[in-house]
C-alpha cells in the first residue's frame, strides 16, 4: 500500500525506519507546510517496506511518499 501526502510540503521528520512495523492510524512522518506541521499516519497495520522521500524533500498533494505492506 502507498501512503501518499494529503498537501504539498517539506518532509519535516520521518518517525519510522525503513522495516519498522507500523499499526493503523501511527504517524510515520510530518509534514511541513506553512508553518503547520502535519502528521500523515499508516492507513493500515503492515511493515514499512520503502521510504520514496527522506528528510528535506518537498512533496506535492498524492506523491507516494512510503510503501507499507
Amino acid at each position: 500500500m502507498e501512503i501518499k501526502a494529503s498537501m504539498a510540503g517539506n518532509v519535516w521528520k520521518i518517525t519510522v525506519q525503513q522495516g519498522e512495523a507500523v499499526e493503523e492510524g501511527q504517524d510515520i512522518v510530518i509534514l511541513e507546510s506553512m508553518k503547520m506541521e502535519i502528521p500523515i499516519a499508516a492507513e493500515k497495520k503492515g511493515v514499512l517496506k520503502e521510504w520514496k522521500v527522506q528528510e528535506g524533500d518537498f512533496v506535492n498533494e498524492g506523491d507516494t511518499i512510503a510503501i507499507v505492506e
